[in-house]
């Protein structure tokens, strides 16, 4: 369905949040779209009888909201699913060798899928498994970005910025000191495939900025990877490439205690402290993870009027940590929720990660302080898009903002019973799961209709990723399976009494 007008009919409307957080929700009115925004929100009656020739969809029995935002994403199909179990991330990269590859349209595709049955309109998209050279990566992140284009789906891209410590908390050269001899040309191998230089990555940035600048779609932004990752004239010249360009950043940053330790140990201070000095603390940066902010990161944070990214399910897979939520809520910093690599179910489920996110949280104690169902909507929702370069433009349902639109099916919602004398948001986030979302639209357009996608055949794409990764294992990815088990015992030893 690609009508230009549409009538959007719901029981209730979730617009959004006020200045102190509370819900607004409006009964007995409708929704007027008008090509890709919000023309108008009033009366049911009055819009009917206003529009009586445009097309109606939605009904009385739905709840519209606004489209989730997955605010922190990286691939498809997903590690687990690739060959590579969970470890405590530092031990993880190492795993992560033994994933196969997956063509990055049908990769990008296969989660798109799972994100849009469960709600998410936009996402943004950190691209960190890309080798080859500037031709190459580029035309990986452009099939990444035409597959969110084909299945209709808002999407932030951007390219994981990083040039030093690719394996390791310490250099290459030391990361290959640890292997015998003899398995160090494989490593080295790999390295060498990761060899764009920052000016190039930056390039990357550049020139897909350029050439999407005209899709409502898609936004670029920066995202350097993380402290480790990054040497100081990297993060210098990142910097400056965000103040010149007023571009949005992404930066993983504090997500386990070991990279705490590495912070301490290369600046003697906090990572958040730190990167601060080179000018990227501010409204236009999102933390990701931010599990080992101290009170006093949190505190600077705030001020700063930067973002952060809640990544339960990952924090929880990954041994990570338990990020201090409500402590950070109350400091009224601005938290999005993401499903990093993949839920605890091992998919994207945004709806299950918000009640993750909402039951996890709920500390011991008849008075202690635990999110609420608005605030954790809240999250999925305004501050979800807060953290992109869509901020202001979705995260709501009002005039004139992108028409990103979820409709949930409160019968469904609710059957066989549910007493409704319990908040509806409270029931949203402890009941709605895929089987309630009726409806998605993105950018004024129908791209989820009755557990249907409306531009994609998804069967045929599943049946295709299982044919590609059906076959044979090929020698590079048998290669880099034989080096992971290699190297895993090294890399565990080298963090040996860091935590």
């Amino acid at each position: 369905m690609n009508d230009s007008q549409k009538l959007i009919i719901a029981k209730k409307i979730l617009l959004g949040f006020d200045g102190l957080g509370r819900a607004e929700i409006v009964e007995g009115q409708a929704i007027f779209v008008k090509n890709n925004k919000i023309n108008e929100i009033g009366p049911t009656s009055v819009l009917r009888q206003k529009y009586k020739e445009i097309p109606e969809i939605g009904g009385e029995n739905l709840f519209a909201m606004p489209g989730l935002v997955n605010a922190h994403h990286h691939l498809g199909v997903t590690p687990f699913q690739l060959g590579a179990q969970d470890h405590p991330l530092e031990l993880w990269f190492a795993e992560r060798l033994k994933m196969r590859n997956v063509p990055p349209t049908l990769d990008t595709l296969y989660s798109a899928f799972e994100m849009i049955s469960s709600g998410v309109t936009t996402v943004q998209h950190l691209q960190s498994r890309a080798p080859g050279n500037l031709a190459s990566v580029l035309d990986q992140s452009n099939k990444i970005i035409a597959a969110y284009k084909q299945i209709g789906m808002r999407a932030s891209y951007s390219f994981a910025l990083r040039d030093q410590n690719r394996m390791i908390y310490d250099s290459d050269e030391n990361c290959l000191a640890l292997l015998p001899p003899k398995h160090r040309p494989t490593l080295k191998k790999y390295f060498e495939s990761f060899s764009l230089s920052i000016s190039e990555q930056l390039e990357i940035f550049n020139i897909l900025t350029e050439q999407h600048a005209k899709n409502n779609l898609i936004e670029i932004q920066l995202a350097p990877s993380n402290l480790h990752w990054l040497s100081d004239k990297a993060l210098e010249t990142i910097s400056r490439v965000a103040i010149d360009t007023g571009a949005k950043i992404h930066m993983h940053l504090l997500e386990t205690p070991y990279q705490a330790e590495y912070a301490r140990r290369r600046t003697g201070q906090s990572a958040l402290e730190y990167i601060d000095k080179f000018g990227l603390l501010g409204p236009q940066l999102t933390i990701g993870h931010g599990v080992w902010m101290t009170e006093d990161d949190a505190d600077l944070l705030a001020e700063s009027g930067g973002c952060l990214c809640h990544n339960c399910s990952s924090n929880l897979r990954l041994k990570s940590g338990k990020a201090d939520l409500s402590s950070f809520l109350s400091k009224n910093i601005p938290i999005a929720l993401g499903i990093d690599e993949a839920g605890i179910n091992d998919d994207r489920d945004m709806l299950q990660e918000m009640r993750l996110a909402y039951t996890l949280h709920r500390r011991p104690g008849h008075s202690s302080p635990n999110p609420s169902a608005a605030e954790i909507l809240r999250m999925a929702t305004e501050h979800g898009a807060a953290s992109t370069p869509f901020s202001g433009k979705i995260g709501r349902l009002e005039k004139g903002l992108f028409a990103d639109i979820l409709l949930l099916d409160l019968h469904s919602l609710a059957f066989p019973y549910q007493d409704f004398d319990i908040p509806l948001l409270d029931i949203i986030v402890r009941r709605a799961k895929r089987k309630s979302v009726d409806t998605v639209i993105i950018d004024g357009n129908v791209v989820f209709n009755k557990g249907k996608f409306t531009r994609v055949d998804e069967d045929a794409l599943l049946e295709e990723i299982s044919k590609v990764l059906s076959r044979a294992k090929t020698p590079e990815e048998v290669e880099l399976r034989e080096l992971s088990e290699i190297i895993m015992p090294a890399v565990k030893n080298f963090y040996s009494g860091w935590y």
